[in-house]
């Protein structure tokens, strides 16, 4: 078993060297608990993997995945650079202290005040379509602007359909086929192209479809390169690297992973006789998903037509059962070694009746108030959270070396009402 579970001399649930018990009793459920340590740890496995085959190399945390001003600080202190695809995650990067060198913004479908102001902030600017490209040279002097180009690779994959990025149903990025064409439109517009970028989906175990992405991404650089002579100053290849869900899934071998693709980047460099550009990966979900656990009660054991662990959550906490049909491993954080004794449903709170965190799931005898926790919270967890049912936003909590400190206050009933306006006339 890969998932990163560790049990203390109690039998509750370990998270990072603090009881799980304790934390859910000091600071109430539901509570998102992180383990800063792994964090680092995720990370350095990474970015160690890789860079020893490709020293020129940088990762770009997508940081869509979690952007807990605590996690994107723990990842700038050592030295990650940040993918961003809104203006407000370039926002938070950089008044984190990330510098606009550090920072890549790929934004779809974006408007041209956001155009501008992601330029104005000087960040690097990854454009996602022939529209974006001429409109950001009417909001801003293209004079020079270093810009890079994201293409569709043809190649697709990941653990649900929606979380695909490339291929012939997806929004994202230009034609294959018109790449030189639409380098060729930024040259004439007075852009500086010297960067492209491709990203074929999130969640990915098998080492083969990224290899067929680098390899495709590769030829239309190659293509870019021989038609316009543009030496790229950086190549992206994004597609988030995925982490075991289920007891029986294996984690990733990252070293040969990083051996084998980068192997191949260099053979597709030598094929083109192209330079040594910087090497871009973005993993959002590998470095933040295992180091983070949601804990929950348990308010009520109904046996109905089927048996029902109900929590004081619901999918307005943690969405991607519901929304992706995710696997979340549930263990009783309570009793750690208590004995599967029978399969259940895991009910959420919200009056919905998707609001299921599993089905069918073997787990021991629950009792009412005993906490729960589901693994592997981190990545699009709370940032996929809401105010649904008018139920507000959990606590998250941030452990290091043991030490539990508060990092997000949970809301209250009269959060909900801030920002919202009754007219006058209703009073």
């Amino acid at each position: 078993m890969d998932l990163n579970i560790k049990v203390n001399d109690k039998d509750h649930l370990d998270i990072g060297g603090a009881d799980a018990v304790d934390i859910a009793n000091e600071f109430g459920t539901p509570v998102y608990a992180i383990d800063e340590n792994r964090i680092r740890d995720n990370y350095n496995r990474f970015y160690n993997a890789f860079s020893k085959y490709y020293p020129d190399f940088k990762v770009f945390y997508a940081c869509k995945a979690n952007t807990n001003l605590a996690v994107m600080k723990i990842l700038e202190s050592e030295g990650c650079c940040v993918d961003t695809v809104s203006p407000g995650e370039v926002y938070i990067s950089e008044k984190l202290g990330f510098s606009p060198d550090r920072i890549l913004f790929t934004g779809n479908n974006i408007t041209n005040e956001e155009l501008k102001m992601v330029h104005d902030m000087g960040v690097i600017l990854n454009v996602d379509s022939r529209s974006a490209l001429k409109r950001l040279a009417e909001v801003v002097d293209p004079k020079g602007l270093k810009v890079s180009i994201r293409v569709n690779p043809m190649v697709g994959a990941g653990h649900h359909e929606h979380t695909i990025t490339g291929g012939v149903m997806s929004k994202f990025g230009i034609m294959d086929n018109e790449a030189t064409e639409v380098y060729k439109l930024a040259q004439d517009l007075g852009f500086d192209p010297i960067g492209i970028h491709s990203h074929i989906g999130s969640g990915i175990l098998d080492p083969e479809p990224f290899k067929l992405a680098i390899g495709s991404t590769m030829d239309i650089a190659g293509k870019v390169h021989d038609d316009l002579g543009i030496d790229f100053e950086f190549v992206d290849f994004g597609g988030g690297i995925g982490v075991p869900y289920t007891p029986d899934e294996k984690a990733l071998d990252i070293d040969h992973f990083a051996h084998e693709n980068v192997e191949f980047f260099k053979g597709k460099l030598k094929e083109y006789n192209m330079k040594n550009p910087t090497m871009f990966l973005e993993p959002g979900r590998y470095i933040v998903a295992d180091a983070v656990t949601l804990l929950v009660q348990v308010n009520s054991v109904k046996q109905s037509y089927r048996k029902y662990i109900g929590v004081d959550a619901g999918f307005n906490t943690l969405l991607r059962p519901c929304m992706y049909g995710s696997y979340h491993h549930i263990v009783d954080a309570s009793k750690m070694s208590a004995p599967i004794t029978q399969e259940v449903d895991v009910a959420g709170d919200v009056c919905e009746s998707g609001d299921l965190f599993a089905r069918d799931r073997p787990l021991p005898d629950i009792e009412e108030g005993d906490i729960l926790g589901i693994l592997n919270s981190g990545a699009y967890g709370f940032t996929m959270a809401s105010n649904y049912n008018s139920r507000p936003l959990p606590a998250e909590v941030l452990i290091k070396d043991g030490n539990p400190t508060l990092v997000r206050k949970a809301q209250t009933f009269d959060d909900l009402f801030r920002n919202q306006i009754i007219p006058d006339y209703l009073q």
